[in-house]
């Protein structure tokens, strides 16, 4: 694999708590739960976005600018044939509605990191 200078998640260990609430946010499954704490299995898998990072309720994931392998969406969907996600394991914190039903969003309230969805956002946002 070529390095680039690119992107990417950097999780600190003495911080991570090993929740596990930032996999489910991580469309490429890039990150897993091992020996209780939450690792960037491969940098390949990373695109750099940082969904994981608003769900950390330790503040234990940054993204960095660094030398790292590149991105690949081949080695993505090879990794994520092996891996479907449940949708329903999540929901609106609001009103339950599950992640098969519609779109969740992250969301920081009072401290806490939780999912919201989009019909229940707005009325979050203006009260």
């Amino acid at each position: 694999m070529t390095s680039v200078k690119r992107k990417i998640v950097t999780i600190d260990e003495e911080k991570c708590n090993g929740c596990g609430a930032c996999v489910t946010p991580c469309a490429e499954g890039a990150i897993e739960i091992v020996d209780g704490k939450a690792r960037l299995i491969s940098e390949v898998l990373c695109d750099g976005a940082g969904f994981c990072l608003g769900t950390c309720p330790e503040g234990a994931m940054t993204i960095e600018e660094r030398e790292a392998e590149a991105f690949s969406h081949d080695a993505v969907e090879k990794h994520m044939e092996n891996n479907i996600p449940d949708p329903a394991a999540i929901g609106c914190f609001m009103c339950g509605t599950s992640e098969a039903q519609t779109v969740l969003l992250p969301c920081r309230k009072e401290g806490e990191s939780l999912w919201v969805c989009v019909r229940c956002l707005p009325p979050l946002i203006h009260g």
